[in-house]
């Protein structure tokens, strides 16, 4: 039987970043691996959104489970579960997460260092105790499992880039696989927190960061680009703009649309 887990773990090359496609159902899972995807994740945010909850820990961890291991069956690409804190404070927490997650047949998880549902970080010391016991739980595991730890305070305006490098070397030693700083300043700071470390670097394509060319990536050893909720919120930009153009009486968005017989062939394999 394949080990996805060591699949996945062998696309994490520093230099040489794959795209890992953050989904949100079987559909868009199975259109991604259509298209070339190599990995796949889901967004808590687009989760939460199916859900009709706004983002930021409305999402229980029996639900987040539940919807992973569906996109995880849709295809045989390696899965990451966009776990958020973990779903709950404590270290011991954070390993169950990572044995549920295995469970349900993901490949990883990410657990970032944000005191859901507030904003603020846990304590440095806290945020790596529960990166360690993850770990832990991820090497006694029977299959490989990769383990990415964020430190979000970049992106939530927690701490700054030094508490930032600080946290994602201490998140290495604790046996982390792969580190990830969310919306860091900009492609220099960047560059400086990849050099910081020697484990595997995940990179979020979103606003300023989505108009760099996947070289210039590359070019500053990033192994991983995620995409957040960045391709359902495209989506959903499409709903909203052809909405108000609807209610308006215009309904000439919806002749813009995608080919049936394409996306069929592609939920079917044909």
């Amino acid at each position: 039987m394949t080990d996805i887990g060591a699949t996945f773990r062998a696309l994490h090359v520093p230099g040489d970043p794959f795209l890992m496609v953050n989904v949100w159902d079987a559909g868009t899972a199975k259109v991604m691996a259509a298209m070339g995807a190599q990995a796949l994740a889901t967004s808590s945010a687009a989760l939460a959104y199916i859900l009709g909850r706004p983002d930021g820990g409305t999402v229980t961890r029996d639900e987040a489970l539940a919807h992973a291991q569906d996109i995880a069956a849709a295809t045989p690409l390696p899965v990451q579960g966009d776990f958020e804190n973990g779903f709950g404070e404590a270290p011991d927490i954070c390993a169950e997460t990572v044995r549920l997650a295995a469970e349900a047949g993901l490949a990883g998880i990410c657990i970032e260092d944000t005191a859901l549902p507030d904003q603020s970080a846990y304590d440095r010391a806290l945020a790596v105790e529960r990166i360690r016991a993850a770990a832990a739980a991820a090497r006694a595991l029977p299959k490989d499992f990769v383990l990415t730890a964020r430190a979000d305070g970049l992106l939530t305006g927690a701490y700054d880039e030094a508490e930032a490098t600080a946290r994602l070397q201490a998140f290495e030693e604790a046996g982390a696989d792969c580190l990830y700083a969310p919306l860091p300043p900009d492609m220099d700071a960047l560059a400086r927190l990849t050099a910081a470390v020697n484990a595997p670097v995940n990179a979020l394509v979103v606003g300023a960061f989505a108009k760099e060319p996947r070289s210039a990536y590359a070019e500053i050893g990033v192994a991983r680009l995620s995409l957040g909720s960045a391709l359902a919120r495209a989506t959903q930009r499409t709903i909203l703009e052809a909405a108000e153009a609807m209610f308006g009486g215009d309904f000439t968005p919806l002749t813009r649309t995608a080919p049936s017989s394409k996306i069929d062939a592609m939920l079917t394999g044909s």
